[in-house]
């Protein structure tokens, strides 16, 4: 099939703007849309092409940009092309690795990883700040490719994002057509490069898009999942890190299908209450919606540690990072939050939440860190364990300005939101590593 042209999009995307009301009313239970066979070099299909059931006729594409820090850094500067780039703080300062090229992921860089490690890894690699301002104007643009297509655009961080495209099939054919124009317009308008899954959930469709990195367009049929889940490593389903991994190679699981088989009393020692979902993301099986950011009734940062963490000073540094990205984006969507949610879990597996309510929403760092910080010790004065993971997350999300403040007197009030401007400003030119405030 070939991909829609520049003057075709544009008559589908005035009429998908004019229609659109009505195909959301109607579209998730009534469109049925043919499964994908591969038209295009360069597209893996996993299917028979045949018609998806009702009940399936969900479809969902995962856009995922390759190593865009550093691509984005390549394009801006054409001598780094084929060059290993790394993106991040500095080595003499205990930078971390934000991003790696392609050339420098040969060498085993990859995001998280000390600075000083990956130049021992690839000496000759070229390490370079953060820009978050221009990565961030880069992402509005690719944003705007998405929002020819569809308004369900589920946002995870500036290079991904899940697109809800059931409802978008009659205006723009096949979510083949739609993923594959998205991929073609980024790489001509942006001379960027996108991998694309396209399932019939999120669990799925991310999973697809990095099957056949880089460059990658990978379909998923749902009649085949299981065939294509079975041989994975364990590591593949959300939420299993190095940590539970481990712990499933110490059973003898290290496939998705030897997972699948497991009796359930022995994996509920590994996850605890999580089992059932685990399991359902070995079948395939993901109920979320594309939720888009003006829907969201949250918003939440989260890190599981490839060590089990007890050390409060650790884990309140790892919190403040949390508390000043979350900020940050409530920030950038003009959106205050009146709860904040610490997500907590032990080695085991199990999973506490603590939540704290304010009289009246806020975005201001100060006033979030404040709550979360009293939140950590208290739970860490009284029942304090080794951590695989921390978060931090808001919620009762409303328009900035919308509700009565009352944490802090106006004047203090307003001396933290020219902080959190100045910050920001500084974040946004210098890279996250730029600054931090103290905890």
């Amino acid at each position: 099939m070939p991909a829609l042209s520049e003057k075709a999009a544009l008559v589908h995307q005035r009429r998908f703007m004019y229609n659109w009301q009505l195909l959301k009313d109607s579209g998730n239970d009534t469109f049925r849309s043919p499964l994908c066979q591969t038209s295009r070099r360069g597209a893996v299909t996993i299917g028979q092409g045949k018609p998806l059931p009702m009940s399936e006729s969900r479809r969902i594409i995962h856009v995922d940009m390759d190593a865009f820090y550093a691509s984005v850094e390549q394009l801006d500067n054409p001598d780094l092309a084929g060059k290993a780039v790394i993106v991040g703080g500095d080595p003499k300062r205990r930078g971390v690795v934000s991003a790696a090229s392609y050339e420098a992921r040969k060498f085993g860089v990859h995001s998280a990883m000390p600075t000083s490690q990956a130049l021992r890894l690839c000496p000759e690699a070229i390490v370079l700040p953060v820009r978050m301002k221009r990565y961030v104007e880069v992402s509005r643009h690719i944003h705007a490719v998405f929002e020819k297509f569809t308004p369900q655009i589920e946002p995870i961080s500036l290079d991904e994002a899940f697109l809800g495209v059931t409802g978008s099939l009659r205006l723009f054919g096949s979510a083949e057509e739609i993923g594959r124009t998205i991929k073609d317009q980024i790489k001509e308008q942006l001379h960027l490069v996108a991998s694309v899954g396209i399932a019939s959930n999120k669990f799925l469709a991310k999973l697809a898009s990095d099957l056949d990195k880089p460059d990658g367009f990978v379909i998923i049929a749902e009649e085949d999942k299981q065939q294509i889940l079975d041989p994975l490593p364990v590591g593949r389903i959300w939420g299993i890190g190095k940590v539970t991994e481990k712990a499933l190679k110490s059973e003898r699981i290290d496939t998705i299908e030897q997972l699948r088989k497991t009796p359930t009393e022995v994996l509920r020692r590994i996850f605890g209450e999580q089992t059932a979902h685990v399991l359902r993301l070995a079948r395939g099986i993901d109920d979320r919606k594309v939720e888009s950011w003006r829907e969201a009734r949250s918003i939440s940062s989260e890190q599981t540690f490839a060590t089990d963490i007890t050390d409060k000073d650790i884990l309140l540094g790892v919190l403040l990072g949390q508390v000043e990205d979350v900020a940050q984006r409530l920030r950038m969507n003009n959106l205050e939050a009146k709860t904040i949610t610490l997500k907590l879990r032990y080695d085991d597996f199990r999973t506490v939440t603590r939540s704290r309510t304010f009289a009246g929403p806020t975005d201001v760092t100060a006033a979030l860190w404040q709550q979360a910080r009293e939140a950590l010790l208290k739970w860490h004065k009284r029942s304090a364990g080794p951590l695989r993971l921390l978060g931090f997350g808001v919620s009762g999300l409303q328009k900035a300005g919308s509700g009565q403040r009352q944490l802090f007197a106006e004047p203090e009030r307003e001396k933290q939101k020219r902080l959190d401007k100045a910050f920001d400003q500084i974040r946004g030119k210098f890279g996250r590593d730029a600054l931090r405030r103290g905890k």
